[in-house]
């Protein structure tokens, strides 16, 4: 089969005005990005804000693989799908990050004949959000940095600057370094550290705000640190958010591309799911709910991580309420966790498949937690056998959930006609019933470990020194009412990336507990976890070229 890039240049691309005429915008709503890419006018989205919403959908998975199990190409396909049964579909999606597209997961633009296009743009520097995300991360640093080395009339203590740079790279040499060194002139000495661009608070507020002044109002919050006496201290009491929000004026207008089939797609934002809230912006979700019939979305990673925070945070803060949820399965990754080593994982191996179902069966009962009705799909690889298969259709049917096989790779919306008829009728069966796994006034440990309980599975949560200092921090300045983002590794149930399939009887160890005051959330970081990923042996980079008249390969 053809690569993504080959089938890509293949397609017959849209002008952007057309795609946006499907959604009844005109080119006067548009702010043009050459031909086939635009952002949508807040002034145009003004207009519409108040119409009546469309149904949402969001498609999440079980516990991927290293390299995923293709939830985008399954969302992008299961968009064009629905529009081939006669409702109108847009897609909308978060965008990549540099960090895995040059590392080892890859894009975020789907795959095969299910992609949002044009793939190489989307993939790489695109509009300029992610790029605006970290200047505006960065100037905040600078200028708090700036704020000590001068009057310092707060009495900021460096030592306790909490504030980090980002960067949309996978740089693990960047994680823990010291700033300020070469004498006075150079600044005050402290430690530093990088996170990648995506976990950046900046981030997830630029993706949970409806306006700019709102954008402007969570940036003012930030905590950025704490002064001598150990009060925190906000970017608001240094008077920077009018300039932190400046740099993202074109960065909150939504983006608008296509699919391989010319159904709308909203990419927007890219908060990571192991380490924030993993869905693209509220305000382009809504732009799309007040376009469309149905809006096909996607949380990061498994339901553990993705679609917890999904329903937890971003629905309340939207106002969204999803009417069904598609879960994503493989053959793969079903064999991962039933025990086979990755080099096995293109062999049949139907004993490995059923020993992995577990995996599958505990984000199954995790729908039941939120109030979800849900359908299984199995996105169908070309070395899936039809025993394979066939098990674990069974195994659903036998749990009381509805399933199809689907292969929208391979054949773009047609791949999933039965998929997109059995999601619309359950959908116009029934009204959401959608509610959160917690009571947001609960304490903070007990939402913890009704995550890691409820979700995960575990039996009871450890809690070293310095999270039980920020959980007297977070007390004693009100911020126990928040919600709760947990960071955690992607590669299992657990906080243990080697503990594959359903795990039984582990502990969960929460290191700390960040304060997101701007976005209106605590981060208790678990395990491992790290906030800056760093690159595999062979990084995908090895594999990038472009020629002399600007043509790229490998890419993927």
């Amino acid at each position: 089969m053809k690569s993504d890039l080959e089938i890509a240049g293949s397609i017959t691309l849209k002008k952007i005005d057309e795609i946006a005429g499907i959604l009844g915008l005109s080119k006067d709503d548009l702010e043009h990005y050459g031909d086939y890419k635009a952002k949508i006018k807040l002034s145009s989205i003004n207009t519409i804000k108040d119409k009546p919403r469309g149904k949402l959908i969001l498609v999440s998975a079980i516990t991927p693989t290293p390299a995923g199990e293709g939830k985008t190409t399954v969302s992008i396909g299961l968009s064009m799908a629905l529009n081939k049964i006669g409702k109108k579909t847009s897609v909308a999606l978060r965008e990549p990050s540099l960090g895995p597209v040059f590392g080892l997961k890859g894009g975020a633009a789907g795959g095969g004949y299910s992609q949002v296009l044009p793939m190489e743009d989307i993939n790489l520097h695109f509009t300029g959000d992610m790029h605006a995300v970290t200047a505006a991360n960065n100037t905040l640093s600078a200028l708090i940095n700036n704020y000590i080395y001068h009057d310092n009339d707060l009495k900021i203590d460096p030592r306790r600057v909490t504030w980090k740079r980002v960067l949309d790279v996978n740089d693990r040499m960047l994680r823990d370094i010291v700033i300020g060194l070469g004498g006075k002139s150079q600044g005050i000495p402290m430690e530093e550290g990088f996170d990648i661009t995506p976990a950046s608070e900046i981030m997830a507020i630029l993706c949970l705000s409806n306006d700019i002044p709102e954008l402007k109002k969570k940036i003012g919050e930030i905590t950025i640190g704490y002064n001598y006496d150990g009060e925190p201290v906000y970017v608001k009491d240094l008077d920077y958010e009018g300039a932190i929000a400046t740099l993202l004026k074109d960065a909150i207008k939504p983006n608008l591309v296509q699919t391989t089939e010319g159904t709308p797609a909203f990419i927007h934002g890219g908060p990571f799911a192991n380490i924030a809230q993993g869905a693209n912006s509220i305000i382009a979700t809504k732009t799309a709910l007040a376009l469309s019939e149905y809006v096909v979305t996607e949380a990061g990673f498994g339901f553990d991580l993705g679609a917890e925070k999904f329903f937890d945070i971003v629905c309340p803060i939207g106002q969204f309420c999803t009417n069904a949820t598609v879960l994503v399965a493989t053959i793969r990754a079903l064999k991962l966790h039933g025990g086979s080593k990755m080099k096995d994982l293109a062999t049949p191996d139907p004993e490995a498949v059923k020993a992995g179902l577990p995996n599958l069966a505990k984000h199954l009962e995790n729908t039941f937690k939120f109030g979800m009705k849900s359908i299984v799909a199995i996105n169908r690889f070309a070395q899936d056998t039809e025993e394979e298969l066939q098990l674990v259709v069974d195994f659903v049917k036998s749990k009381g959930f509805d399933v199809s096989i689907v292969d929208f790779h391979g054949k773009g919306g047609e791949g999933g006609i039965e998929l997109a008829e059995k999601v619309s009728a359950m959908i116009e069966a029934d009204i959401c019933k959608l509610h959160n796994l917690y009571e947001m006034d609960s304490p903070v440990k007990d939402k913890i470990f009704k995550v890691a309980h409820e979700i995960y599975g575990a039996e009871a949560v450890d809690y070293l020194p310095a999270a039980q200092s920020a959980l007297r921090t977070i007390k004693k300045y009100g911020y126990e009412n928040l919600p709760i983002c947990i960071a955690k590794t992607q590669k299992s149930l657990s906080d243990n990336p080697k503990l594959l399939g359903r795990p039984k009887d582990f502990l969960v160890t929460v290191r700390d507990i960040l304060i997101s005051s701007g976005a209106g959330f605590l981060v208790p970081i678990t395990g491992d976890i790290l906030r800056m990923p760093g690159l595999p042996k062979h990084p995908s980079a090895e594999n990038m070229d472009i020629d002399e008249n600007g043509e790229i390969a490998g890419l993927f």
